[in-house]
């Protein structure tokens, strides 16, 4: 049983990850460096970010005045880029931005399947940049199975996570699956689906019973579930609030329950292969017809 905001687990290159971090998506100027700051006030260790999120200054600087020590601390960043000049030129700008010597873990943020096979490009770019120093892991985000295969067939290093959309209305309990068989660390984005989940009144019978917040159930279900969970905030009390997660255990009838929730629906982001265009009309379609999201 996860005890505290302190436990770890261990990745497929022996490197220890938090299993509870702070994400940063959509975050701005002062508000990142505030909650950069108290989170790891508060006991945060593992902060993820993005290039794409225009974002890695602001990490930088509150990392840099936080008043732990960087070797103390699991930073994630992404590259968003789609050559492998372009990666190895995005790596040099984070670290630059975030005022560090290396990352604790780098993905490459999109697999851009319209663009066939570049991934594996950025993934030599990744291994070059793990086997330099730059990343003490490297891992992918939004990627199915089948993209991960061509890597495995073709790269030399095994990503160590898969970071996707997460949450009790979309699980890809299939692709859960395979990143346990191939000893790949499953990792939720928007584990709160964009706030989905709040109001409703499945969840909220659930938190009653453990005397818990929304937001805390369901971010204790992944852990349970052995995903790690990066929930975004900028508001102290919420960042705060979010760590309260390890004081209790969600009975195995509780889990299936929300396990039950799955709808198969992407809530804060497009699908890898599916256009934005195509996913934000079909969010409107749905919102139009009385959905809550």
């Amino acid at each position: 049983m996860l005890r505290s905001i302190n436990d770890v687990t261990k990745l497929n290159n022996g490197v220890l990850m938090p299993w509870l971090g702070l994400g940063v998506w959509k975050a701005e100027g002062q508000d990142v460096v505030n909650a950069v700051k108290w989170a790891v006030e508060a006991g945060y260790r593992h902060i993820d970010t993005a290039a794409v999120y225009r974002n890695e200054k602001e990490v930088g600087e509150g990392l840099k005045n936080c008043g732990v020590s960087r070797k103390d601390l699991f930073v994630t960043s992404k590259a968003f880029k789609m050559s492998y000049r372009e990666v190895l030129d995005q790596m040099d700008q984070t670290l630059i931005d975030l005022q560090t010597d290396y990352v604790d873990l780098y993905l490459i943020h999109w697999p851009h399947p319209e663009l066939g096979d570049a991934y594996l490009d950025v993934w030599a770019a990744m291994e070059r940049i793990y086997k330099e120093g730059k990343a003490r892991a490297i891992g992918v985000a939004n990627f199915y199975s089948e993209y991960i295969d061509r890597i495995l067939a073709e790269g030399t290093v095994r990503p160590a996570v898969n970071q996707f959309e997460c949450h009790p209305y979309y699980q890809m309990p299939e692709l859960q699956k395979y990143c346990r068989e191939q000893g790949i660390q499953y990792q939720a984005y928007s584990p709160l689906g964009g706030g989905a989940i709040f109001g409703d009144e499945r969840i909220q019978k659930i938190a009653d019973k453990y005397g818990k917040s929304i937001a805390q159930v369901v971010l204790r279900w992944d852990l349970q579930k052995g995903i790690i969970v990066i929930p975004k905030s900028v508001k102290q009390n919420r960042i705060l609030s979010n760590m309260d997660v390890f004081d209790f255990e969600l009975e195995e009838e509780d889990i299936n329950t929300l396990n039950s929730f799955d709808i198969n629906t992407k809530i804060t982001c497009a699908r890898p292969d599916q256009p934005w265009p195509e996913f934000l009309k079909e969010k409107e379609e749905r919102m139009a017809k009385g959905a809550r999201f």
